[in-house]
């Protein structure tokens, strides 16, 4: 020691001792050295955080060590500053002031041990968590009394004991004596990585019955045969401390430990905060980040179910129908190595563009190169006794693809049984008309037409008979599970089942899951786990790693084409949206009927709540859309008084102007009530027109007289003229009025825009400007994204709303 403490005591008064001592019991007192010229050097560390500087030096007076110091505080000599450096002095080792000694003020490092006191009579054993203090290469107990390190003859290292403190009243806090398991789990799962990231050192007994592992490397999945084309199975496996082990029992017991289950979606996974723990057969745990867990089960989602699929020891059983799925097992290194059937089915319909198609003498037409590879995609599917939806554009020919199968079928012998098309009423001439056309001798039991209606009536007949191909034509005509016609469908016994449809997504995706039902049963899970796994977590969550695992799994039965990327020699089409102000007594109306259909419409949501109140709803969004239209649709005394209609003016002044310049016209409607009133006008201005609207029961005798030419308006039921028709000879379409779905509106366009057209196609929209019409629009364009998010391309349909675009429409 340099100096004694009543060195110290003669040398400071008793004030500037007191601060002093505070000042080193703080530790205020850094970067102390012994000097041989300037005496005993240091720091302090002042109120406000400022360094002061103290030179203190030690002389003999009269046989008594005297200390005197200087500060650079105001005081200037023997003050609280030099005190505090005085007493950190006097706890350095008696080295003579010609050497010079560095005072280590560090903070040592925490090291945590963790590991198990065995058992002993009478006593379990128990996990415990132990802390030492390293000091360098030096690690002390906490009831070690040593309070300084000597490292080297010059550095003195105090011990840090309000640190150690400290860091012992943090451990006993966590609680970890007699701690259960889910405690020290938790901990060594949560606190321990913190701990970490704050530079404490962890050491963890291979004893430990807690300890908590990384899964090293890449995941793999094994997809292995069963005996049966009909499944296989799957086993996920990961590197963990150098051993591979079964991925799927890790994932269920770590879902399980946070109450999920293999079920569980993005949303919920995303609230997790830390790694998901699975227990190894070793007894401990693996770690599992949330995120890298969603990304795999939004592929495993609805894998399994009520129909046989499920776990099996460490495998899971599944139909191969979806093994599509596990094509973009996201962060998964996939093998095939025992399941040669099931890699074959999807390579060949991966492939199945390079198919060889030989057509027989028998089909009288030429295929266009997408269409062959059409026809080629529907034999590879026949190959495995399998069905799907053939989902191109409008007018890209799916029914002459369908024919051209159809034909290779027969010249092969396959038609055992007869083919059973089903379409919409106004569609089947459309089809007598094609198999004349394309298959003149075919025999006519060999195809037989009928209509959804009829399908339904004679639901039982044909569900008992067998058939060769089932056709369903317009499938969208099943898109509602619950309907009969639906059922009916879903009934049929054949050996494949072919869907055609270019709108397959109208609204949402239950309407999707109906069409597979009955093209391709068993691909997704039952309707209620379908609407758990897909339709809610993607529709409602915006789960994108959900979506991209259900477009890979339907992609293999689902062909879609879009004109602009097959039909190049197909003219442009241009849309012009034109919108029309309302004005005067009809401003005046749609104001006052908005005004109280929007506080009806309230009142009812809240009385009823928005799913019982749809019939409300729409009744509402009628009016407003009739009074768009024109106010004498809406039957209502206020709407007779109003004599004028924007919108029929507008309507009325433009076809004057088309007709005149040569154009020939579609006008589309979804009210025959409006093509009611537009009729009269059309004949004050001696403007020739034919009509089609779902009453008309010569369909062909318009169609014929447009497209020679003979007038050039058409007055188009939208719901009767939107499919079956081919009206080539227009190159003007206007939509009087928009609805939900913009799929519908356009397959009315694709009357004129398809196959066989040769001109610039202009497609107009008619939009009352500042009126529930725009709002309209606006979900057209939300509610398409839907069905693009599957297979690029949007569609969309009836009513399905939130509150917020309740409110939207109203506002």
């Amino acid at each position: 020691m340099l100096f004694a403490p009543e060195d110290i005591q003669r040398s400071f008064d008793d004030h500037a001792l007191k601060r002093g001592r505070f000042y080193f019991a703080n530790h205020r007192v850094v970067n102390v050295h012994v000097h041989p010229l300037h005496g005993i050097t240091a720091e302090v560390v002042g109120a406000e955080r400022l360094p002061y500087a103290v030179i203190l030096r030690v002389s003999d007076r009269d046989g008594a060590r005297q200390l005197r110091a200087t500060c650079s505080c105001s005081l200037r000599e023997n003050c609280k500053h030099a005190a505090a450096v005085a007493l950190a002095a006097a706890e350095l080792p008696a080295l003579s002031l010609d050497s010079e000694v560095f005072v280590d003020e560090r903070d040592p490092v925490p090291v945590l041990r963790l590991s198990l006191i065995p058992s002993a009579p009478g006593r379990k054993a128990a996990a415990v968590a132990d802390l030492f203090f390293a000091y360098d290469d030096t690690v002390l107990a906490v009831d070690d009394e040593r309070r300084e390190l000597h490292l080297g003859e010059r550095i003195v290292w105090p011990r840090r004991t309000p640190f150690e403190r400290h860091c012992l009243e943090r451990l006993r806090g966590f609680g970890l004596t007699y701690a259960d398991r889910d405690r020290w789990l938790l901990y060594v799962g949560e606190t321990v990585p913190l701990l970490r990231v704050e530079g404490w050192r962890i050491e963890i007994d291979p004893t430990f019955p807690y300890r908590i592992v990384d899964a090293e490397g890449e995941w793999s999945a094994e997809v292995y045969d069963t005996g049966s084309p009909q499944w296989f199975e799957l086993e996920l496996g990961v590197d963990v401390e150098g051993k591979r082990v079964s991925l799927l029992p890790l994932l269920i017991d770590a879902l399980k430990r946070v109450g999920l289950d293999i079920n569980a979606d993005a949303v919920a996974l995303a609230r997790l905060t830390t790694p998901l723990l699975g227990k190894l057969p070793n007894g401990a745990y693996v770690a599992f980040e949330p995120e890298r867990v969603a990304r795999v089960l939004a592929t495993l989602a609805g894998l399994f179910g009520d129909d046989g699929s499920g776990m099996r020891g460490e495998r899971a059983r599944i139909p191969s129908l979806r093994a599509g799925a596990l094509a973009d097992l996201d962060g998964v290194t996939m093998r095939w190595t025992d399941a040669r059937s099931v890699r074959a089915l999807f390579d060949e319909l991966a492939a199945y563009a390079q198919r060889p198609i030989k057509m027989p003498s028998a089909f009288k037409g030429t295929l266009r190169p997408y269409q062959r590879d059409g026809v080629a995609w529907l034999q590879a599917l026949r190959t495995h006794d399998l069905g799907g939806i053939l989902a191109d554009d409008m007018g890209l020919g799916k029914t002459v693809q369908m024919l051209a199968h159809i034909a290779i079928e027969r010249a092969e012998k396959r038609l055992i049984k007869p083919v059973l098309v089903v379409a919409p009423t106004s569609v089947v001439p459309n089809w007598r008309a094609e198999i004349a056309r394309f298959l003149p001798n075919m025999p006519t039991e060999q195809i037989e037409l009928t209509s959804y209606a009829l399908l339904t009536r004679n639901a039982d007949a044909l569900a008992q008979r067998e058939w060769s191909i089932v056709v369903l034509d317009e499938a969208q005509a099943i898109k509602n599970p619950r309907t009969k016609a639906a059922i009916a469908a879903r009934r049929l016994n054949a050996h494949q089942r072919i869907a055609l449809s270019g709108t397959p997504i109208e609204n949402h995706l239950e309407e999707l899951w109906s069409i597979f039902a009955c093209a391709v049963p068993g691909l997704l899970p039952e309707r209620s786990r379908f609407a758990r796994f897909f339709r809610t977590p993607i529709e409602t969550h915006g789960d994108t790693a959900r979506r991209r695992a259900l477009a890979s799994r339907v992609r293999p039965f689902l062909l879609r084409r879009i004109k602009e990327r097959v039909a190049e020699e197909l003219p442009e089409k241009t849309e012009i949206i034109q919108r029309i102000p309302l004005s005067g007594a009809q401003r005046d109306l749609y104001e006052t009927i908005r005004l109280a259909m929007h506080k009806h419409v309230r009142d009812e949501v809240a009385r009823r709540g928005l799913a019982r109140s749809r019939i409300v709803v729409l009744d509402a969004l009628l009016k407003l859309r009739q009074v768009c239209c024109d106010p004498r649709l809406l039957k209502l005394p206020a709407a007779s008084a109003v004599k004028e209609s924007q919108k029929l003016d507008a309507l009325l002044e433009m076809l004057e102007s088309l007709i005149e310049d040569g154009r020939r016209v579609l006008l589309f409607s979804q009210f025959t009530s409006m093509l009611d009133l537009i009729k009269p006008e059309l004949t004050k201005r001696s403007l020739p027109f034919v009509e089609l609207r779902g009453d008309t029961r010569d369909r062909e005798t318009p169609v014929k007289q447009f497209q020679n030419r003979e007038v050039p308006l058409f007055l188009v039921s939208l719901r009767a003229g939107g499919t079956g028709l081919n009206l080539t000879a227009a190159d003007t379409v206007i939509h009087y009025d928009p609805w939900w779905n913009p799929a519908v509106e356009r397959q009315a366009t694709d009357r004129a825009h398809r196959i066989g057209q040769q001109q610039h196609v202009f497609i107009y929209k008619l939009i009352a400007e500042h009126t529930v019409e725009e709002r309209i629009l606006e979900m057209q364009a939300r509610k398409g994204a839907l069905a693009a998010s599957l297979f690029e391309e949007s569609e969309s349909e009836s009513l399905d709303l939130s509150m917020d675009e309740l409110e939207r429409l109203f506002s």
